[in-house]
Parts: structure tokens; sequence; C-alpha cells
């Protein structure tokens, strides 16, 4: 069954992926970002908002729709993990405010294993990346918070560390957080569970986690540190 989805952060690597994967599921999909580089390239029939939810009214952007799913984030880079902006606390408070009045049932947001767990992977990954995140962790915290306290039907997706991917459904979805062994999350598999939370319904009022077993050299501290100065 189609339904009506605005995907936000949809210039974002896992938004891009989620807004490709709902047209060829026969969605409706109505894209937003703070800046759309080119409406153009997006696929046919999507239509692109231009939004910060940080800002203005967001009303409007949310206004018809049957789901909303976050596929906001902050960059990786150092000085933006030192002070990130308030993407998912202020900016889910202020979504889930227009969703409320607009009448929007359902939004699934990105969250990360790592905000109940800081034991996975490798001991540098655990020493130093996990220190790293502590500040957008404590707002991926604060925004489930807000989430459980909300009316909606919300669903938070924890993934592990993620990678840039195709979707190979195969990988491992299970409750709250991924197993000690994983690490890595590819986005392709990420946006097709983001999707089936949103338009299925499944994992409703809850925290599906997921992760899967990659090659060695992608699961290595030095992968990761590499990826965040890059």
């Amino acid at each position: 069954m189609s339904a009506r989805i605005l995907v936000l952060g949809a210039e974002g690597a896992t938004g891009r992926r989620v807004v490709q994967q709902a047209v060829a599921r026969g969605h409706s999909v109505r894209a937003s970002d703070r800046s759309i580089g080119d409406p153009a390239a997006l696929p046919s029939g999507v239509e692109a908002v231009e939004a910060d939810v940080l800002a203005g009214d967001l009303r409007p952007v949310v206004a018809g729709m049957d789901a909303v799913i976050s596929c906001l984030g902050v960059p990786n880079d150092p000085r933006t993990l030192l002070n990130p902006p308030p993407l998912y606390t202020t900016g889910t408070r202020r979504i889930t405010e227009a969703m409320e009045a607009e009448g929007v049932p359902r939004i699934v947001v990105i969250s990360a294993s790592f905000v109940v767990a800081q034991d996975r992977g490798p001991l540098l990954f655990r020493t130093g990346v996990m220190a790293a995140l502590s500040k957008v962790l404590d707002q991926m915290r604060e925004m489930e918070a807000l989430l459980r306290a909300s009316p909606l039907d919300w669903t938070a997706v924890r993934p592990g560390w993620l990678m840039e991917g195709e979707p190979t459904g195969d990988a491992w979805i299970g409750p709250d957080v991924i197993p000690p062994d994983l690490i890595r999350t590819r986005t392709g598999d990420l946006a097709a569970l983001l999707l089936d939370c949103a338009a299925g319904g499944t994992w409703s009022r809850a925290t599906p986690a997921i992760a899967r077993d990659e090659p060695d050299h992608k699961e290595s501290s030095v992968e990761v540190l590499l990826e965040m100065l890059s």
C-alpha cells in the first residue's frame, strides 16, 4: 500500500537512498533539506521542499503526509562533533509539534545503538570514536525521550557506524542494540528499514537496531577514523 512520506535530510547519504527506495516502492515522496542542490536530480515525481528544521514554520512542510522519516544528522568532522547543532533535540521537537498540529501520525528517526551500548567494535573505536560522539549521543538520548513522551506513533532506528552501501536484504535487525560482534550498518539497509517502519507501521514505539557483518577492513578502527577525517 502506497503512502505519502516526507523525507527530512533528503540530501544526506541515507536520505537520498530513502527517497530512491520510496519511489521504487510506489510511495508519494516529499524530499526536504535545508537546501536542495539540484531538484531536477531527484527521481521523477518527487516534490522538493527546502526547510530548516531549526527555524521557520514546519507545518506546511509536514502537511498532508502519512509519515515523516527524519534522516537528519551532523557531519562526522571533529569540529562539528565538539559543538553539534541541536538537530536531534530542538529539530525533532519542532518537527513533532508541527506534525501534531497537522494531524500527521507517524515519525521514524535515526538514532544509534551507541546510545545504549558503547562496547561494540575494536578498542580504538570504543576509546576514541565514542568519546568524540558523546555530545551527539547525548542529543540522541534526549530525542528518544522526547519521542517516548509524544502522542505520536514513533520509531527510533538504532544503526551501528554508518557506511555507504547498497541494500543487501541480509542485515541483522533486532530490538534495541546491535550484537557485540557487529559495528557497521549500510545506508541502503538502513533506508529499507526506515521505509518498512514508516509505511508498514513495523516497530511501533520501539527502538530496532540494524547492522551487518562486513569485511574486516571495513570494520577496523583505522577505517572509521579515516572516514571521520575525510
